[in-house]
């Protein structure tokens, strides 16, 4: 492009920036064409991806939310080992994004890549839906109505291994396609909004709101519906609608092709993975190498204060020979991903708190009062509809009441800045343990003076003593989480936003993995030879969650203080860029 046609574009971006005939750089239509501004991208392909979540969230909570009911019921797994399952299943599900975002940053395309996971994910949810029928035939004896329809309290008979296999497999087959899935179409969504046009880029921060919005919508309607059809009708059936929900979803997702914008930038031919790989390689076989003078320019000494911390980096652009062997382009992407490391660290110990509500929170709602009336029972996964209610309804008051009102006193776009909104939320998340250990403890006292500890007896406390402890840890969610996908988007490169929501999805992931190692060591060293009791035991009447809970809540105030100085030391995180988008 010569330099008149440049500046004729500039001048003509800035008189009307909204002009049919304005394209945005970097971005493709679904023909291959520059994208025009007005008939691509914005609030009306994001409304496609929003629902899409929505959808897509509705499936995976119809299997997870319930999930530690099927492994203590029908499976007859124990509350530890099923408690263990689920958080490893589940941390492996948050860890795959990695490989789904490198396929989609490096040859796939996020497009293609949520199109071919999303029939994976429908091919995964059908195999358990088939597993969920196998087994309840297997414990039936037939395969009419009674088997499909039978006792969900039913206890299991010794189960076919290879039914067992069967349903796992198609469990983690379900975290493939999810760990493809997810990374992108939260990455795809964001890129319908110009981050170098004003009005889209303040949009672009309320789509993360409204995103949270979704897919906390969809779990809902599955802990509404799903969770009584699974205790009460069906395995079988409480599994197949999820299935339903996904091809809702790709249906969804195929509408909105021709209105979607493209990311067209790409750094070479090489994958992201391989780009980054020998960044890392080259920095550390010039660990020793000293540019020469014409090389002065490659590895400045004379750097701003946010690339001070990694200015290691910057000898992957050398070799031995003074050969320029690594772009500065592929230099900034990596610089971009190190930087990162402290935050991801630092926020693992709120990741582990946040494994706690669909296995310790439901099991805990199993042993108190459910009643409403004198013929209904609330689903004891239905805990976890406070947590997404509360989600639902926050989510619009901070963003059109709390932001206006914060960004009036701060002076800054989004009201407050990434590090304050994730450092909130991590606080809040303590005070939900510290509330929730409380309660514990006044649970065991009652069910101890009504029952005694024997083994199935219920308390008498109520069910909704829960409430303020699901509620804080929504609050906590909006603060926390919806601050770490933005923060992870925005902080790096456009070649490689799926990889940069991947790396938050491991937090969660390893926050789960984190959660089941714990349990399994202080169930060891609390229980009788590693065996029955201890602060996990089966007859929760008898266990000691209100310890862990204290733990947890100690554990994720050390981790809150550790995010707080590490994002003051941190010069990324406090770049004057950050603060111009809100960070």
């Amino acid at each position: 492009m010569s330099s008149d046609t440049t500046i004729n574009h500039v001048i003509t971006y800035e008189i009307n920036p909204d002009d049919d005939s304005t394209t945005v750089d970097g971005m493709v239509d679904y023909a291959g064409r520059p994208a025009k501004r007005r008939q691509s991208g914005y609030w009306r392909s994001a409304s496609f991806i929003i629902g899409v979540g929505a959808a897509e969230r509705f499936a995976y909570y119809g299997i997870s939310s319930n999930l530690i009911t099927y492994l203590t019921g029908p499976l007859g797994q124990s509350t530890a080992a099923a408690a263990a399952s689920i958080n490893i299943w589940a941390g492996t599900g948050l860890l795959l994004p990695l490989l789904g975002a490198l396929a989609a940053d490096s040859f796939l395309g996020r497009y293609w890549t949520i199109v071919f996971s999303s029939l994976l994910y429908i091919l995964a949810l059908g195999l358990l839906t088939t597993s969920a029928f196998l087994n309840c035939r297997q414990r039936g004896g037939g395969g009419g109505g009674d088997s499909i329809f039978m006792n969900r309290h039913q206890p299991p008979n010794e189960l076919d291994n290879h039914v067992f296999f069967f349903f796992f497999m198609s469990l983690y087959l379900m975290a493939l396609a999810q760990g493809a899935h997810k990374p992108c179409i939260l990455a795809f969504g964001a890129d319908q909004f110009d981050a170098q046009h004003p009005k889209e880029l303040r949009s672009r921060s309320s789509f993360f709101n409204w995103w949270y919005f979704s897919i906390c919508a969809g779990p809902l309607a599955a802990l509404l519906v799903l969770n009584y059809i699974q205790d009460n009708i069906s395995w079988g059936i409480g599994f197949g609608i999820p299935c339903i929900s996904m091809l809702i979803a790709l249906t969804i997702f195929m509408l909105g092709t021709k209105s979607y914008r493209y990311n067209s930038i790409t750094v070479d031919e090489k994958c992201a993975l391989s780009r980054l790989t020998q960044v890392l390689i080259k920095a550390a076989m010039n660990w020793r190498t000293i540019p020469n003078e014409a090389q002065q320019d490659i590895v400045p000494r004379d750097l701003p204060p946010s690339d001070q911390q990694f200015k290691f980096l910057s000898r992957a652009l050398l070799s031995a020979e003074y050969e320029e062997v690594c772009s500065t382009e592929e230099g900034e992407e990596a610089k971009a991903l190190v930087k990162l490391i402290p935050t991801w660290a630092t926020s693992l110990a709120f990741a582990i708190v946040l494994a706690q509500p669909s296995t310790l929170f439901t099991k805990q709602a199993i042993t108190m009062d459910r009643s409403v009336g004198s013929s209904f029972e609330v689903p004891a996964a239905s805990l976890q509809y406070i947590i997404g209610l509360t989600i639902i309804l926050l989510v619009p008051i901070y963003d059109r009441g709390f932001v206006p009102l914060a960004r009036v006193i701060t002076g800054k776009p989004c009201g407050i800045t990434q590090v304050e909104r994730i450092g909130t939320g991590m606080f809040i998340c303590s005070v939900s343990m510290v509330t929730a250990a409380l309660v514990e403890k006044q649970r065991l006292k009652k069910a101890a003076s009504a029952y005694g500890l024997g083994k199935g007896k219920v308390g008498m406390m109520s069910f909704w003593w829960l409430i303020p402890q699901c509620i804080l840890y929504g609050m906590a969610d909006v603060f926390a989480l919806i601050g770490l996908q933005e923060l992870f988007y925005e902080k790096v490169p456009s070649g490689l936003k799926s990889v940069g929501l991947s790396i938050y999805l491991s937090i969660l992931g390893m926050g789960n993995f984190l959660s089941s190692l714990l349990i399994y060591m202080i169930q060891r060293v609390t229980s009788e030879d590693g065996g029955e009791g201890g602060w996990f035991s089966d007859n929760t009447n008898g266990a000691h969650l209100d310890y862990f809970y204290w733990l947890l809540a100690g554990l994720n105030a050390i981790g809150f203080l550790a995010f707080l100085y590490s994002a003051k030391t941190n010069n990324a995180l406090n770049s004057s860029g950050s603060n111009r988008e809100g960070t």
